[in-house]
């Protein structure tokens, strides 16, 4: 008798398609061929900081959740290295110099949206972030760091010091995946919200393109 596969393997399974093609929109493919510039990095960084900002105002809404505390861990908290990135990489007065992109504007609505009031989807743009910043994210982070002579200032945002096993703590979170007390119809909502978030990174991307084509044109 086959044995049914756990959430956090149906969730992985059925999100990888949507996750290989945010992963491989033309800008990210640029930047890791070489092909971006500089500037094309900052404008993700600044894009990134309204993300997480979003995201980890949620994470404080959330931390007393029943459901989603277990899935929080101030060691995977990224603002204060996305802060002093923008600081290397534009100045003391970045705050000044920086607007989100529309399709920023509207992920954040939504992270911001489900994590007031949604524990399950607070939890599927947490996964869906945070654990894509310990597998892919750290392999960006050191084509940055080769890409543009950076030290650890400029890639601070991919620099998870206080993990010392980002496999390890991959597979504990999985493993909290699997016995969160979500019914089949709860479990479905977390997979659409994932495929969601994919979608608004993917857009985040096409956003960053275009503005570079304007920028060029």
């Amino acid at each position: 008798m086959t044995q049914p596969i756990s959430f956090s393997t149906a969730l992985r399974e059925r999100s990888g398609a949507a996750h290989s093609g945010s992963e491989h929109s033309g800008f990210m493919s640029d930047l890791l061929r070489g092909e971006g510039t500089r500037e094309d990095y900052i404008a993700l960084v600044v894009q990134h900081w309204y993300v997480y900002a979003a995201l980890e105002a949620a994470t404080e809404r959330m931390r007393h959740d029943p459901v989603a505390a277990p899935f929080i861990s101030d060691r995977l908290t990224r603002l204060p290295a996305i802060e002093a990135d923008l600081e290397f990489l534009i100045g003391p007065d970045w705050r000044d110099q920086i607007a989100p992109l529309p399709a920023t504007r509207r992920y954040v609505e939504r992270i911001s949206q489900v994590g007031a009031v949604w524990a399950g989807g607070f939890v599927a743009h947490h996964y869906t972030r945070y654990l894509g910043d310990l597998s892919g994210g750290l392999f960006i982070g050191r084509v940055m760091k080769r890409r543009f002579g950076f030290e650890t200032n400029g890639i601070g945002f991919y620099l998870f010091d206080d993990i010392a096993d980002p496999a390890e703590f991959k597979n504990v979170y999985r493993e909290q995946l699997d016995a969160a007390p979500w019914d089949d119809v709860e479990r479905e909502r977390v997979i659409d919200e994932v495929l969601l978030a994919y979608r608004f990174n993917t857009e985040l991307f096409e956003d960053l393109a275009a503005a570079k084509d304007e920028l060029v044109a």
